[in-house]
Formats: C-alpha cells, sequence, structure tokens
C-alpha cells in the first residue's frame, strides 16, 4: 500500500508539473500573439549615405538586412545619399543637396554639432552611427510599440507620363506639422571607380529619389502631384509618405503605395 501511495503521489505530482508547463507555455504563445497583432507603431529609419564614404557600406547592408526582415512590418526605411562627399573624388549619382539640408535640418532638431556619415535617425528622434545593429534593432522596437493617434492615407497614386498624382488624407493633425512625400527606388548596385570606395561593387536598397513637401496648415486633405526622377522604373519603386512635427522633427505617423495602387502596403 504504501509504494502505490508513494508512485500514486509521484505520478499526480508528475502530471500537475505537465499540465502547469503546459499554462505557462500557452500564456507565452499568448503574450507573443498579442504583441504581434496589437502592434500599432510604427519606424521610419532614415539612413544618410554616401557611395563616397568607406564606412557607408556597413550600414547599407545592414539596412538591406532589415527590410528584408521586417517586410511584412510598418517599418519604413528611406536612404538619403548626401552630396557632401562628392569633391573627394567619386560623385554619387544618387545624392542630392536637398538630403544633405535635410541631414543639417537634424543637426539643429536634435541639437547635434556636426553631421556624419552614416548615420541612422529613427522617428525622427534618435539618432547613432548607421552600422549599430543593436541600437537599430532597439529602436525599431519602440517606435513599433508606440501606438500613434494620427493617420494619413494615400489614395488614387497614379503615374501619367512619368508625372505622380494623389490625394492624401490626414487623421489626429495638430499645427505645425508637414506631410513629406518620398518616392523610392528599391534597389541598385554601382561600380565605383574612385574615392575611398573605388573598386568596389555597392549594392542599395530604398534609395530616396524624390522628396516633396506640403504644409498641412491645418488641411486635412488635399491633392498633390510631381515629376519622377529621369529614368525611375515605377516597377522597382514606392511612394513612403510620413507626417513630421516642423518643430521638433519627430515623426508621427507613416505610410507607403506601390505606384498605380491606392492600397497602402503597411498601416
Amino acid at each position: 500500500m504504501k509504494r502505490i501511495s508513494i508512485l500514486w503521489i509521484i505520478s499526480s505530482l508528475s502530471l500537475i508539473v505537465i499540465a502547469a508547463n503546459g499554462i505557462i507555455d500557452n500564456r507565452h504563445l499568448d503574450v507573443k500573439y498579442k504583441a504581434n497583432h496589437q502592434m500599432k507603431g510604427f519606424a521610419v529609419v532614415e539612413l544618410f549615405t554616401s557611395e563616397g564614404c568607406s564606412s557607408c557600406p556597413p550600414a547599407d547592408d545592414l539596412v538591406a538586412k532589415i527590410q528584408k526582415e521586417n517586410n511584412d512590418l510598418p517599418v519604413y526605411i528611406l536612404a538619403f545619399h548626401v552630396d557632401y562627399w562628392n569633391n573627394l573624388g567619386w560623385k554619387d549619382s544618387f545624392s542630392s543637396s536637398a538630403f544633405s539640408k535635410r541631414q543639417n535640418q537634424y543637426a539643429d532638431w536634435l541639437n547635434l554639432r556636426s553631421v556624419y556619415t552614416p548615420q541612422v535617425i529613427v522617428n525622427g528622434r534618435k539618432e547613432f552611427v548607421g552600422s549599430d545593429e543593436g541600437s537599430l534593432r532597439n529602436a525599431i522596437k519602440a517606435g513599433l510599440q508606440k501606438v500613434s493617434s494620427a493617420q494619413v492615407t494615400l489614395n488614387d497614386v497614379q503615374i501619367t507620363k512619368q508625372q505622380v498624382n494623389l490625394k492624401y488624407q490626414t487623421e489626429g493633425v495638430a499645427t505645425h506639422r508637414s506631410l513629406i512625400l518620398a518616392v523610392i527606388q528599391k534597389s541598385a548596385t554601382t561600380e565605383v571607380k574612385r574615392g575611398e570606395n573605388g573598386g568596389r561593387t555597392l549594392s542599395h536598397v530604398q534609395i530616396v529619389r524624390r522628396l516633396q513637401t506640403i504644409d498641412l496648415d491645418k488641411r486635412n486633405d488635399g491633392n498633390s502631384h510631381f515629376d519622377l526622377p529621369e529614368g525611375l522604373n515605377p516597377e522597382n519603386s514606392e511612394l513612403i509618405a510620413f507626417l513630421q512635427n516642423n518643430s521638433t522633427g519627430e515623426i508621427i505617423t507613416a505610410t507607403k503605395v506601390r505606384f498605380g495602387s491606392s492600397s497602402p502596403i503597411n498601416k
């Protein structure tokens, strides 16, 4: 009898442990499920880079990896090629003085002493070296977990003779806000002949080819039209839109669409 009682007790305790482990596992799965399905935030990742900078290729590779991993999440990557490296042996064909100006504006917003490459800024508020994978992943995670009260929607996005026409609508937008529209070339490769990266073939993703800024000025909706960059293939392109605080640089919401489609890829 004692032997049977001991075996029965051991068996009972084993069942309790198994059941308890099952409950714990289910709770963990439930937490993960809720985290994945109640995610209301976003992350706008702006990389300031240049083909003339030898420190930039690792940052370009990092955002390419992040882009591939987060293709189904509201993570919006924009690679701005600045022009202040162009007089040091190699002219970056994707560079623009407008992108350098935007980076300098961030230096003012974030109280930085100077600009540099590669630099990443997430949601207009967090900045760090563009090849710092840990900081980038943490910033994206924080952005995805922060709920935004604002919303921007793009409708009737069409291309006619290399010109983009669209309608936009915003909700929950206060004063001193701008709508930023960025034409993105999804990918490209360049054989760099001279400069710090001379002799290398560089791969790029999410290249900003044109930037359009609309001062909302208390307007909730409107129309916009602008020309596409010469030679841009719409099939290798997309349009990213986001709302930005003109005073602080903080980005408060974002979306993107494929050209010729009125449905957002990510909300």
